[in-house]
């Protein structure tokens, strides 16, 4: 876990600014389709579990990506916000918008959906989606 001051980071035209107190210290990456076409590629995040509240509320456009998920996005700018499970209410929040650089590589997910175009972090954790996938059915911590 991060400091317990938290992270507080902005959208591009700063109109929403979120604040996360239980973000975890290790970037997340998703390689699968979708979050590949919504970030225009890999998605890197930031595990901020509850604890996610946000300034500029009316900003924020909402997207039911799937029955699980939601993704948020500034109507105004189009920065990507937020991937929120709608079940446990957690909030996988882009690594980059949080100021400073505080966070290390984690886990890959969906590494067998990765785009052509660049390459996997040579340490990191990895993992399918049929592993992702057999986690999330176990309860596992470790997809997005």
């Amino acid at each position: 876990m991060m400091s317990d001051k938290g992270l507080t980071g902005r959208c591009l035209c700063g109109e929403v600014e979120v604040h996360a107190t239980q973000a975890e210290e290790q970037v997340g990456v998703c390689h699968c389709d979708m979050c590949r076409k919504w970030s225009g590629g890999p998605f890197y995040s930031a595990h901020c579990g509850v604890a996610v509240t946000f300034k500029g509320e009316d900003a924020i456009t909402r997207f039911s990506s799937s029955p699980w998920a939601d993704r948020g996005f500034c109507h105004r700018c189009g920065t990507h916000l937020f991937y929120l499970y709608k079940e446990s209410g957690e909030y996988f929040v882009p690594a980059g918008l949080f100021d400073g650089d505080n966070f290390s590589m984690g886990t890959e997910i969906f590494v067998d959906e990765k785009g052509p175009y660049y390459e996997l972090h040579p340490t990191s954790r990895k993992m399918t989606g049929a592993e992702v996938m057999a986690a999330f059915q176990q309860g596992g911590d470790d997809e997005k």
